[in-house]
């Protein structure tokens, strides 16, 4: 909370007239009555307010409407001195916003008890005193802008700091349910989940260029956040980032495979991010199957990528063989190692991926990697000179396969 004074409190105001500090003094006896008056009948007109427990209204609220009107008094006495600040104003606002009590009623309840203390003035005020009674509206009027500044910026502070501490708590608990740190139960119902659901795992395409700034970041997943919220419809949850990450969705009773609402989310997550977004859904029966739903999710994204399969929504019928033979044994390590000697030539990396991907077709390959057909054939060579595969041999072009989906496998 802010514990700075705001630069209007610093305003010197000119002094009210001898006669204005006089009638307001007289008011000084009145302060428990216009705080009775304020707190059990002027604000109980405001919507919500009656539904305060009565120990706010008798206490906090009496309290607070008392300091403000020995404030106000005060300060007609000294106007130009430091007499009091708007702390517990601000104090009490944060307790409201805390509460969940809307702005505009708590500021309706300071235009209301400006209002009160008005009628006090005016009821006091003889006929004589209608000069001095201008004065002190005056000053009312113009300590009242400086005192809803202080409230609704303590009040809009607040409700911020909430904000973050609630999509904190849900995104742990998302990360939670994720990675088995947090009982998948406990993690459903704590997130309103219930039932079979979809797990979703995104992989969105990065900007090559220069790096993007922190805010930058936060503004593009506020974005991406916001589309998954207005493509989906519907309860979801997610824990996301700049490069993609996982939304678990209540499953759809018309569409249990969730390619209809994938295909929809991936149509509206190109509009943000471009051509190049991927993702899978697997289903999860129960909660406790989410973490091993995710974790196939993000190898079936991973397995496409690594196969060089266009973007756009992966199933595990699209990478079912090679999606088996990146799953690790005692071979693994052997197998991967053999494209080792070119690990350190990404070019002859990519072009073996891309040539496997588009079945042995020298000219599609070229044209994917923007190639002559002859350049492609040279790397081609060169790899199977460098590594002893054949790739045009049905066992050959298997290993280099399978050493490429495990090589991805290891480097995530």
């Amino acid at each position: 909370m802010p514990s700075d004074p705001l630069p209007e409190r610093r305003t010197a105001y000119p002094a009210p007239s001898p006669a204005a500090q006089a009638l307001a003094a007289r008011c000084e006896s009145r302060v428990n009555e216009l705080a009775r008056r304020m707190a059990r009948d002027a604000f109980e007109r405001l919507p919500g307010y009656s539904e305060l427990p009565d120990d706010v209204k008798d206490v906090e609220v009496a309290a607070t409407v008392r300091n403000g009107l020995r404030l106000f008094l005060r300060r007609v006495q000294d106007p130009q001195g430091r007499v009091g600040d708007y702390s517990l104003f601000r104090e009490r606002a944060a307790q409201r916003a805390e509460e969940g009590m809307p702005l505009h009623t708590l500021l309706r309840s300071h235009s209301a008890g400006v209002y009160v203390l008005w009628q006090a003035l005016r009821d006091e005020a003889t006929d004589e005193e209608a000069g001095a009674l201008i004065e002190l509206v005056d000053f009312l009027l113009r300590g009242q802008e400086t005192v809803i500044g202080a409230v609704t910026e303590t009040y809009v502070e607040e409700q911020a700091a909430l904000s973050a501490e609630r999509r904190e708590h849900h995104r742990g608990l998302v990360r939670g349910l994720l990675d088995g740190s947090v009982p998948p139960q406990r993690a459903f119902e704590e997130l309103g989940l219930e039932g079979p659901c979809l797990v979703v795992h995104l992989h969105l395409p990065q900007e090559q260029g220069p790096a993007t700034t922190e805010v930058a970041d936060r503004r593009l997943v506020r974005r991406i956040q916001a589309l998954v919220d207005r493509s989906l419809d519907t309860r979801a949850v997610s824990l996301l980032g700049v490069e993609g990450g996982q939304v678990i969705i209540p499953q759809p009773a018309d569409d249990k495979d969730g390619l209809r609402t994938c295909e929809k989310l991936c149509t509206s997550l190109r509009q943000v991010c471009g051509n190049g977004v991927r993702l899978a859904a697997v289903p999860a029966a129960t909660a406790q199957e989410v973490q091993d739903a995710a974790r196939t999710a993000a190898d079936i994204v991973r397995i496409a990528r690594a196969c060089g399969r266009p973007p756009g929504l992966h199933v595990m019928d699209d990478v079912l063989l090679e999606y088996h033979l990146s799953r690790r044994d005692e071979s693994s390590d052997r197998i991967a190692a053999l494209l080792s000697p070119i690990e350190d030539r990404p070019d002859l990396v990519d072009t073996l991926r891309v040539h496997i991907e588009h079945r042995h077709d020298r000219r599609a390959t070229a044209r994917r990697l923007g190639l002559h057909p002859n350049t492609v054939d040279n790397r081609l060579a060169r790899i199977t000179e460098l590594t002893g595969l054949d790739i045009t041999s049905p066992r050959g072009n298997a290993l280099a396969l399978a050493a490429l989906l495990l090589r991805s496998n290891a480097s995530g």
